[in-house]
């Protein structure tokens, strides 16, 4: 029988996503994933190199920040507040929150040179990366190093649902098409795993943020949604759903979770001292140690873009995503 999704017993994730990205053609044969042609990648690290040109670098009077659009932008400003306050000491500039509203718009942002530190999340960082020049070093962890995610499907007691196969002939609700979790990841899945495609055997909906897919299960507007279950961990923690009202029927491999950095172009001095920031953010007692704790995560730790997102990238380019940037 299906359980809660804090009840989902540890047997039942799947380690791997080999057989799931099973999907006929040998991974390393598929077109390599490349940064726009206005970068540069000398040193091979798959994101973009600073320009070589002093007078390309920028060094903002104002920093704008924003963290990744997975549930109401509102709530996250005051959660990040305390650290705002603490990049803004760290490298003496003010630092201005921008709520974003989706992926699309946060990597616009950055493109445009309107963001300069950002929370990607996860399946947005290889587009970030490769169209908006984001160079991503951070991610948050537990006290042990351990770090990510997993996407689950869920569904609702009475849904008719009580396995994947259920979803056939039904609904599915996806956050965007930029999101991993939120519709690359179980596209994947459901088509190599359980021969479900889109369109063809359930009909999908997309209601943009994680947060809402979860509200719409609880809530029975949808039958099923495929989420990152950090976001739900996070609202069951404040009461914003109940867990008698959520029913996991399927959880993935974990996955890195949301990638911080900074765009390529900063002058260097200045990129620096926005790293050293992240690392030196006193978690405790903060606004992000009660909002995060629940999902796990107790401080920030480096990453490096080409070893931590490999899966995410052999994931885009076994389902046909393009990182054209337009």
């Amino acid at each position: 029988m299906p359980t809660s999704t804090l009840q989902t017993p540890l047997p039942r994730r799947r380690r791997l996503l080999t057989a799931t990205l099973a999907l006929g053609c040998a991974l390393a044969a598929l077109p390599a994933l490349a940064l726009d042609p206005r970068f540069t990648d000398a040193d091979g690290d798959l994101v973009a190199d600073a320009p070589s040109d002093p007078a390309d670098w920028i060094d903002p009077d104002t920093l704008v920040f924003a963290y990744t659009p997975v549930e109401d932008p509102a709530v996250y400003a005051e959660v990040w507040q305390g650290f705002i306050e603490h990049l803004q000491q760290a490298t003496g500039k003010k630092v201005q929150f921008f709520p974003v509203q989706s992926n699309a718009a946060q990597i616009e942002a950055m493109r445009a040179g309107r963001l300069h530190v950002a929370g990607f999340n996860t399946g947005s960082n290889p587009l970030a990366v490769n169209c908006a020049g984001f160079v991503p070093f951070a991610m948050m962890a537990a006290e042990d190093d351990s770090y990510g995610y997993e996407m689950e499907i869920i569904t609702h007691p009475g849904s008719g649902i009580e396995q994947v196969p259920d979803i056939k002939g039904k609904q599915l609700a996806f956050t965007a098409e930029t999101s991993n979790s939120g519709y690359k990841a179980p596209s994947a899945i459901l088509q190599s795993e359980f021969d479900l495609e889109a369109g063809r055997d359930f009909e999908p909906v997309f209601s943009g943020k994680h947060d809402n897919s979860i509200l719409g299960v609880a809530n029975k507007d949808y039958p099923a949604a495929s989420i990152a279950n950090s976001v739900l961990k996070r609202m069951l923690a404040r009461d914003v759903v109940e867990p008698e009202q959520i029913v996991s029927i399927y959880a993935s491999e974990t996955f890195p979770t949301t990638g911080y950095g900074h765009v390529y172009n900063l002058k260097p001095e200045l990129a620096e001292q926005i790293k050293a920031a992240f690392f030196s953010f006193p978690w405790e007692g903060s606004a992000l140690q009660a909002e995060f704790k629940e999902s796990g995560e107790a401080k920030f730790v480096p990453i490096a873009y080409q070893q931590h997102w490999d899966m995410i990238r052999k994931i885009d380019a076994a389902t046909g995503v393009s990182y054209n940037c337009k």
